[in-house]
């Protein structure tokens, strides 16, 4: 009995001191996806689908594509100089972010006056 209330909180502890921990990653992802919307759009939407949309696609298409771009095996204008700028984790953890998020439809901005 000792045994199964000390694995118990032992369970406990370790969920709480985690806790905090799973938060700081949650964050720093987001963070780093961030870093995408400018030309992605919010939570990897775009616009008219130019340049394509990110959220929804698979974790391991994504990744593949983000090291392609940073070993230079696949051509782009801009992508090969963000993508250098990560880990590999950092890759990794990006393209799990944006399969996570729901593929949607992006709108531009409203017009002025509307």
């Amino acid at each position: 009995m000792r045994l199964i209330h000390a694995i118990t909180a032992a369970a406990v502890v370790t969920a709480i001191a985690t806790a905090p921990v799973h938060a700081q990653d949650a964050n720093q992802t987001r963070s780093l996806a961030a870093t995408c919307t400018a030309c992605h759009g919010t939570d990897g939407i775009s616009v008219g689908g130019v340049p394509p949309s990110l959220a929804g696609q698979n974790k391991d298409y994504l990744l593949q594509q983000l090291k392609d771009y940073k070993a230079g095996k696949r051509p782009a204008t801009i992508m090969h100089q963000h993508a250098k700028g990560y880990s590999d984790e950092q890759l990794e953890r990006i393209a799990a972010y944006f399969a996570a998020v729901k593929p949607g439809t992006a709108t531009g901005a409203p017009r002025a006056g509307n």
